[in-house]
């Protein structure tokens, strides 16, 4: 089964720098390629000059990660794809862990190894740690991490297990399944686009793992600042249209309804913390993702048509939000 890790840039001459020595060095059995969403910076001739063994696809503009995505892999032939954030350090004989996996078992579509920290190598990272998992109301969380809690990495979580979401730093998933699931919903751009493609690839009766003996260093938060409105607006309208789309239709007016009372309470937290423009971008998030119901409603019952799996059960059946915040269970390992 042969594989390709695909980098997607956007003005990170300096990550590409940093990281991509690591990747040529320790993936010589993978094609390597970064696909450039038209950076400004000096990216194009630092790959020219300093990787000459990569590929180079050039896109005409920026169009995000979930679409940038997109076009690049239209482009690339391959088994699996192995989505690599460009912010990411490898490590030796890390990619193998994961194809050896998904050649013994094809059921799975997709699967993560273990992140870490680059910065605290001891810790796991926020984005991904080691595998996602999705409360009843649609918050995402990890092993390893619950909200702003990131755990130390003590080998709790080093068993490959069944996870509901891959994080699209260090993602392989087979082509086949990427493309029959439709890829990633381009109207995203950034944020919640992996945790919505895992959905639909679940839906669709495939299988989602984490592969803890293969580990890469994840900086995180390098492309947009964790406190972004910009971000906030994404995460919160992304997050939204997610369960739109995917949500069995038995759930989708109560999870619904609870969602609107938690994102008002959360824009109001915000308000009174001074987070101003994080308030601002949580209601504009809500009042587009009203304004884009509606195109979406096609879309939704598509998914519907094509899920086979309604009770996927790694999604929880419970609110993270109280057990985090009312019986102060701040470890994966705590819940049930």
């Amino acid at each position: 089964m042969n594989v390709a890790v695909v980098i997607l840039n956007y003005n990170g001459a300096e990550m590409l720098s940093r990281f991509l020595p690591s990747v040529v060095k320790y993936t010589p059995e993978a094609e390597i390629v970064v696909a450039d969403n038209a950076s400004t910076d000096n990216s194009l001739t630092v790959l020219t000059e300093d990787f000459p063994t990569v590929r180079v696809i050039q896109l005409d503009r920026n169009y995000g990660f979930a679409d940038g995505y997109n076009k690049a892999l239209g482009q690339i032939e391959a088994d699996c794809f192995l989505l690599l954030n460009s912010d990411v350090e490898v490590t030796e004989g890390w990619l193998e862990p994961m194809l050896s996996f998904m050649e013994q078992r094809p059921d799975v579509v997709a699967c993560q190894p273990k992140i870490l920290a680059c910065n605290n190598k001891t810790h796991f990272e926020y984005a991904g740690a080691s595998g996602g998992f999705l409360d009843y109301y649609g918050y995402p969380y990890c092993r390893g991490r619950l909200f702003d809690t990131v755990e130390a990495d003590k080998g709790q979580y080093d068993d490959a297990c069944r996870v509901f979401w891959a994080t699209g730093a260090a993602m392989m998933v087979r082509s086949c399944a990427f493309r029959d699931a439709g890829g990633f919903d381009g109207r995203f751009f950034a944020h919640m686009e992996e945790i919505d493609l895992c959905w639909r690839l679940l839906a669709r009766g495939g299988v989602i793992y984490v592969v803890p003996q293969s580990t890469v260093y994840h900086v995180g938060g390098a492309t947009l600042n964790k406190s972004n409105p910009r971000k906030t607006f994404l995460n919160f309208r992304n997050n939204l249209l997610m369960l739109y789309k995917n949500l069995p239709e038995s759930e989708l007016h109560s999870v619904m309804r609870v969602r609107a009372l938690l994102d008002y309470i959360a824009a109001f937290k915000f308000l009174f913390t001074g987070a101003w423009g994080d308030f601002k971008a949580l209601l504009q998030a809500r009042r587009e993702y009203r304004r884009l119901r509606s195109e979406y409603a096609t879309l939704r019952g598509q998914n519907l048509y094509a899920t086979v799996v309604s009770d996927i059960e790694e999604r929880a059946g419970f609110s993270l939000l109280w057990q985090y915040y009312i019986k102060g269970k701040k470890r994966f390992s705590q819940l049930k």
